[in-house]
């Protein structure tokens, strides 16, 4: 009986106990769900928070904006009336030899001594240096250039130099005291140096040469930075440089000095890209025409048979063009040495100029076109930025450009004295497939090249109204004057323009020749297939 009772006792306060247990858990369970809405509410409360402090920011930055453009649009960047307008046009006149300033010189020098940054899109000899150079002489600090090609900069500075102009090169090849004497005096007040040049790789790379710019910096030195070529910042540019990339830290880092960016060609795709790389969304652009007056645009079709291509364009040379200075850019080195050797046997006076020439051989070619000791430089993309040879009477393309950009950039190199010159490009579609082999990994590569096509194989739109649509500028087909062939009658080596109904017709032929090529297993090329709708070879088609 005492064992049962024992049990019974047990079994109470087992269950007792467990009662007291199920009550502490379901009132620790309630404590932890009223701290569970309690942080809910406090979460909401700080998205709330959030949201609110968000909306302000957006809403203080528009107003920043708003007060920025209200500056700018203050001021008329394009007068004399400014503290420095009367030493800007002194020393103009003084140093440069210029009595008069062309459009958007002004208003770019104006801006960016008033400390605003800046983007200007001129073409090629428009006078893009001196919108730094000048103002770089009557501001107290240092004017730094940021500037792709080494041989740019040189060339720059050896004429500033001549002008008594203090300018200096920082490169790979700076000796070590040079290199400190220009260190010292960036920090020095005041600083002698009026411009210094480097190239975006210093800065990408030298930690040494970054803390220095960051000394000069604080010091109130930097006047201002101007970069060269700016559209390199841009995958969609025709010249993109990873190393400008890197040049998106300096509104960060030095937010005071302003910014100026120049390039001769920059489409909307590439100012946007531009403006965002380099934090220079609320700076003042100006955009001068696209148009070279002097210049005549023709596409002809390029000869299949090499021969038959050297004689016409020797022939052209040496009828049109004897004794007159020009380019002929083709696709590879060593279509650049071949083109040289038989334009050479041909009598034109003629070199080959491409990337893998060492830099004394390159100079040398240089020097013997600039001093006009041979007529004619055949030369890749290698020979493009920082040409300054006036009296460029022709370009010829002996293959199609990567891109519009390119091409514009390129044919640019004509006429840069004010004088009638030429810009021929020879086109076959088998070019255009050499050229996707070396853009199709770049992001916009083949977009751009088809583009390119597209204006070599438009033979009734005015070429100028062509480029005019790339660059976003507004062109009336009559402005050309039979400035191109497409506007002229005197151009005759053209094909005629394929009309839609016969386009049309020809479509089932082309689906005939695939047919046969699969069927026969053959390889097609572009050339096989247009032979094949016009009725040559064997996949023929059954008309044509």
């Amino acid at each position: 009986m005492a064992f049962i009772m024992t049990l019974l006792i047990c079994s109470i306060s087992i269950k007792f106990t467990m009662a007291q247990s199920e009550l502490t858990v379901r009132k620790e369970l309630e404590e932890v769900e009223k701290l569970l809405v309690e942080v809910e509410n406090e979460v909401n409360a700080l998205l709330n928070k959030q949201s609110s402090l968000e909306q302000k920011k957006k809403s203080l930055k528009s107003h920043l904006r708003r007060l920025a453009e209200q500056k700018n649009s203050a001021h008329s960047w394009g007068t004399e009336s400014f503290d420095w307008s009367v030493e800007l046009e002194t020393k103009c006149r003084s140093v440069f030899g210029i009595s008069s300033f062309r459009p958007h010189q002004l208003e770019v020098m104006n801006v960016t001594l008033s400390g605003v940054d800046c983007i200007l899109i001129m073409p090629t000899g428009a006078g893009k240096s001196l919108c730094f150079q000048l103002p770089a002489l009557i501001s107290s600090g240092l004017t730094l250039v940021i500037s792709p090609l080494v041989s740019l900069m040189k060339d720059q500075i050896s004429s500033l130099s001549k002008r008594n102009v203090n300018a200096v090169m920082l490169s790979s090849s700076t000796e070590k005291h040079t290199m400190n004497a220009v260190f010292a005096d960036m920090t020095s007040s005041p600083c002698k140096m009026k411009l210094l040049y480097v190239t975006p790789e210093k800065l990408a790379k030298s930690k040494r040469f970054m803390n220095k710019l960051e000394q000069c910096y604080k010091k109130g030195l930097l006047s201002r930075i101007a970069i060269d070529e700016v559209h390199c910042c841009s995958h969609w540019g025709h010249d993109f440089r990873p190393d400008y990339k890197f040049l998106g830290i300096l509104k960060r880092q030095f937010p005071q000095t302003p910014i100026l960016g120049l390039t001769a060609t920059a489409s909307t795709h590439v100012l946007i890209d531009v403006q965002k790389i380099l934090h220079l969304q609320h700076a003042q652009v100006y955009k001068g025409s696209f148009n070279r007056e002097n210049l005549c645009y023709q596409v002809q079709l390029k000869p299949l048979d090499h021969t038959e291509c050297m004689d016409k364009i020797s022939q052209l040379i040496l009828s049109k063009y004897r004794n007159q200075s020009g380019i002929v850019y083709c696709f590879s080195r060593k279509d650049t040495v071949s083109v040289a050797s038989d334009l050479s046997a041909r009598g034109v006076m003629s070199a080959a100029y491409h990337a893998d020439l060492e830099s004394c051989e390159r100079s040398r070619v240089h020097n013997l076109w600039t001093e006009d000791k041979i007529k004619v430089i055949v030369a890749t993309i290698a020979f493009g930025m920082g040409i300054d040879k006036p009296n460029v009477r022709f370009v010829i393309h002996h293959s199609l450009s990567k891109s519009v950009e390119n091409y514009y950039q390129e044919s640019g190199r004509a006429g840069r004295d004010g004088l009638p010159a030429d810009c021929l490009l020879l086109y076959r579609l088998s070019d255009v497939h050499r050229q996707s082999c070396m853009v199709f990994t770049e992001s916009t590569g083949l977009a751009q090249l088809y583009s390119m096509m597209g204006y070599c194989c438009n033979l009734s739109t005015c070429r100028r109204k062509l480029l005019a649509q790339h660059f976003n500028e507004v062109w009336e087909e009559t402005s050309c004057d039979g400035m191109c062939d497409c506007c002229s009658s005197q151009f005759v080596d053209v094909l005629e323009p394929i009309s839609a109904e016969r386009l049309e017709r020809s479509i089932p032929l082309v689906y005939e020749v695939l047919d046969n090529a699969k069927h026969s297993d053959t390889r097609l090329t572009s050339q096989k297939v247009l032979n094949a709708v016009l009725g040559k070879g064997p996949l023929s088609a059954s008309s044509s």
